[in-house]
């Protein structure tokens, strides 16, 4: 019983490696993690494929500049060969099959036994969108999973009213899902540059598992976040190859989903899945973030402005076609289509609320495998048998590759056509709630939060604050009761908060409301809406 995960220590740091610098306090498990070669592997990826990733950046910055000046994403002329031949993506593993219920959630270790043990197919640890990247969580998080892939994680609550331990059997399936390739990890730094988020958390836990789980047939695994084009893929394809290649592992052993979850990769998703055609197993809808690309993309077109987040259903206008496009993509070249997140979480205290929540679940799954999805997520265990009714129901096989959705013909149209609604004084100021509590919450190290029944992570809290932003940004909106969407608004709901959050101390995060309050000020008062709100956020915390 190991509750050291989660308690700082004076652990000394790892025998020193020539031009790494770590530069955070020690942490308990520190020295048995980043040991000397451990951290020479890390430098290697870095040296390595450093030069690329930033190159790679530096084209987002150019391509959001042309989006800035007019220009709409399209399917690329240079790739149509490609999109229009036929080929197909490497035979998937058998653990890979089935794949009809995905539990996601952070890494640290009651999470990661739950998950684990919930029934579902998949686990998707998170070190993304539901984790708050403070060296204690990366670091509990790394060994909680390599804990539990030796099969000798356990875990006791504080008060000592509960112990929690893997089952012998019956395990999910693992994956890991690293931070993207936007994010730094500014604990270490390789001869005087920060390192890669995205290679610190997938080489890590790769250096330590890799070998462990391809001895199982189990991978390892991996989630791909927030890819924007096909050169991208290329990169991770190259760097998962040289991981292989460095640790003894047949090529092709370490196999990858990647998520489709901004608006520039929907047009190369073809292109995507034969960048990493020899381990590529499927894509999946990362809907909220896919929204929140929608957004970003868009930011200075008046004409491409979205109603409130809660009218943003997968039923209608540019989600639909992305979603159908999707399946017919991926099982045409014989990979997975999973679908989107169900962020509700039960509702106690009031069945019949609960049973509306449910009932939007049950319809939006009910809408995934009948459009041909091969499996879906959730972020609560207690959805796991709703899903899973579903889709035993609907689907009888492992998966319904076999459903080719030929009727599907997307056009660039289709894909950009904004959804029609409105915006309502509720949905402003629950924009406006849902952003400070987040970040109030993940300044204080907690990266997935309940707020009003959802469970909010970084992708939808983004929403939330693009929203505000273009919205308040373009100056000529109304709310549906005619209120003129203005800075006046704005200031109002988020001075107004602290007093509507009458018991904020009680809330994940209370003590950082201020903190929050003032951030989001800054980042929606500014004249360029900032890329990504963790970045601004991430120099605040240890």
């Amino acid at each position: 019983m190991d509750n050291s995960l989660t308690s700082p220590g004076k652990a000394p740091h790892a025998d020193p490696v020539p031009g790494i610098e770590l530069a955070a306090s020690a942490f308990a498990g520190q020295a048995e993690l980043l040991t000397p070669a451990a951290l020479d592997f890390l430098a290697d990826l870095h040296r390595r494929f450093e030069a690329t990733r930033q190159a790679r950046l530096i084209a987002r910055r150019v391509r959001a500049a042309r989006f800035d000046a007019g220009e709409l994403p399209d399917f690329r002329e240079d790739t149509r060969a490609l999109r229009e031949a036929d080929w197909q993506v490497a035979e998937l593993p058998t653990a890979l099959l089935d794949r009809r219920v995905e539990i996601t959630g952070p890494v640290e270790p009651k999470m990661v036994i739950n998950a684990l043990n919930s029934g579902a197919k998949v686990y998707m640890a998170d070190f993304e969108d539901s984790t708050a990247p403070t060296w204690a969580n990366l670091l509990t998080g790394q060994r909680a999973l390599r804990k539990a892939v030796a099969g000798t994680l356990d875990w006791m609550a504080p008060d000592g009213s509960k112990h929690y331990v893997l089952k012998q059997e019956g395990l999910a399936v693992l994956m890991v899902r690293p931070r993207g390739w936007h994010l730094d990890e500014k604990h270490i730094r390789v001869d005087g540059a920060r390192l890669s988020g995205s290679l610190f958390d997938l080489g890590l836990f790769a250096f330590h598992n890799a070998a462990a789980l391809a001895a199982k047939d189990l991978g390892p695994y991996f989630y791909l976040p927030k890819l924007q084009c096909m050169e991208e893929a290329q990169l991770w394809d190259e760097v998962l190859a040289f991981i292989e290649v460095r640790l003894g592992l047949p090529i092709g052993q370490m196999k990858v989903t990647v998520l489709i979850e901004t608006l520039p990769a929907a047009f190369e998703m073809d292109e995507i899945l034969h960048a990493l055609r020899g381990r590529i197993a499927g894509l999946n809808c990362g809907r909220w973030d896919y929204i929140f690309s929608y957004l970003k993309t868009f930011r200075r077109h008046r004409d491409r402005i979205l109603p409130e987040r809660a009218q943003l259903t997968m039923g209608q206008g540019f989600l639909k076609a992305y979603a159908e496009q999707l399946i017919q993509t991926c099982h045409r070249r014989g990979a997975l289509a999973i679908g989107g997140m169900a962020a509700q979480i039960p509702i106690s205290g009031d069945p019949e609320a609960n049973e509306k929540a449910l009932a939007r679940v049950r319809a939006n799954k009910l809408r995934e495998v009948g459009a041909g999805h091969d499996g879906t997520w959730v972020a609560h265990p207690a959805l796991i048998p709703l899903a899973q009714e579903i889709f035993d129901a609907q689907m009888p096989t492992p998966n319904q590759r076999q459903v080719m959705r030929d009727d599907v013909k997307t056009s660039r149209d289709d894909l950009i056509r904004p959804s029609v609604g409105t915006i309502t004084r509720a949905g402003f100021d629950n924009n406006v709630e849902v952003c400070v509590r987040y970040l109030a919450a993940w300044l204080d190290g907690q990266g997935c939060v309940p707020i009003h029944w959802l469970m909010e992570d970084a992708a939808t809290a983004e929403i939330s604050r693009a929203q505000l932003w273009q919205w308040l940004h373009h100056g000529d909106l109304h709310l549906d009761d005619g209120t003129p969407v203005d800075f006046t608004l704005f200031d109002r709901a988020l001075l107004s908060l602290p007093s509507r959050l009458a018991d904020r101390m009680r809330l994940p995060g209370g003590e950082r409301i201020n903190d929050a309050i003032a951030l989001l000020d800054e980042l929606t008062h500014a004249d360029e809406l900032a890329d990504f709100l963790t970045l601004a956020a991430y120099e605040r915390i240890d």
